[in-house]
């Protein structure tokens, strides 16, 4: 933290302040200037700032450390890598998790998840629980769709992300899900993420759609803070004025998330389009960024999808996908 001295601050109380500074154990740093003297705080004492911005001669403090501390990579200076049976999300891998955005039935998932294992893909993605801007839309087949994924998991030998919706069904997801997800609507759902850090299972966090980075940190403390160390992040779009897309993929986000949290990063090019024909360039771009995997959606029919149909990429289309991908990858010194 910084201390920033009134202007009329006395050689007295500089002292002063220099002196209940180490007694804490702390160092400090005096910065005498033409029209301010600062003092640079170094060390790690978290009731340090109540003792320290009310001595005389103090303007203010300004603390230099983000609020998400134990996100930061400033504490964390090393790449967080999450290990998920073999795979290994934040290494050099590029991870694709894909599927339906809502299980339907079993030859539908099995459909997407024959494709997945052909591809050498290893996260099979499936909603069973759909929050829904409307009450009249498709919800979703809750316990029996945990029950297709459970059963289709197994046949294809992969693993599986889903989304749980609320503090009660945290638990039960966990029980057939190797990753839980947190959707963009439940990004500052407290209770949840409380919830979902006891059960100690990776966290697939969506930022919000009109979430500021830092609140999507903050929400990762949450979980971090409560014992849970296995978050990754996920950037899904956030809502601008634009109308062509869904929302606005913010590439920006994966450099800047990494550059301040040591957290892994993944991208849904998905619902940040809205529409399968820039599925593609959107993945393309987040992993030429330095995001350590994708969240794609794809069908075996889109146009009888009961939900997002428009966004789900074909199955064969994927399959393309993925070959571009392996050489975007490869061209940024990453693998897939």
């Amino acid at each position: 933290m910084i201390l920033v001295m009134t202007r009329d601050v006395t050689k007295g109380e500089i002292d002063h302040a220099i002196k209940t500074i180490e007694s804490l154990g702390l160092k400090a740093h005096l910065n005498a200037g033409l029209e301010r003297t600062v003092i640079s705080v170094v060390g790690d004492d978290p009731s340090a700032a109540s003792k320290l911005e009310n001595l005389p001669g103090v303007d203010r403090l300004i603390p230099v450390l983000p609020p998400f501390k134990l996100a930061s990579r400033d504490l964390h200076p090393q790449d967080t890598i999450i290990e998920v049976g073999s795979v290994r999300i934040g290494a050099q891998e590029i991870v694709v998790m894909a599927g339906p955005c809502a299980v339907e039935s079993c030859e539908q998932l099995s459909k997407a998840a024959q494709v997945l294992r052909d591809c050498g893909c290893k996260i099979l993605r499936g909603g069973v629980f759909k929050p829904r801007s409307s009450p009249y839309n498709f919800q979703g087949l809750g316990r029996e769709g945990l029950e297709i994924i459970a059963a289709v998991k197994r046949e294809f030998g992969l693993l599986a992300v889903t989304e749980a919706t609320s503090p009660q069904d945290a638990e039960l997801v966990a029980q057939y899900a190797d990753i839980i997800q947190i959707g963009a609507r439940n990004m500052q759902n407290f209770a949840l993420l409380r919830e979902v850090a006891k059960i100690k299972k990776p966290v697939l966090l969506k930022r919000g759609m009109m979430s500021t980075m830092e609140e999507l940190l903050l929400c990762a403390e949450y979980i971090l803070s409560s014992g849970n160390r296995y978050v990754i992040l996920c950037e899904r779009g956030i809502r601008t004025f634009e109308n062509y897309t869904r929302y606005t993929l913010d590439i920006s986000a994966v450099p800047a998330l990494k550059r301040h949290s040591h957290l892994p990063v993944i991208v849904d090019p998905s619902h940040a389009a809205g529409h399968w024909s820039y599925v593609a360039a959107l993945s393309k771009a987040a992993v030429a960024a330095g995001a350590d995997g994708l969240l794609i959606e794809i069908h075996p029919d889109p146009e009888s999808a009961l939900c997002d149909g428009k966004q789900c990429l074909r199955l064969n289309r994927f399959v393309e996908l993925v070959g571009e991908l392996r050489r975007v990858a490869q061209s940024v010194g990453r693998k897939m």
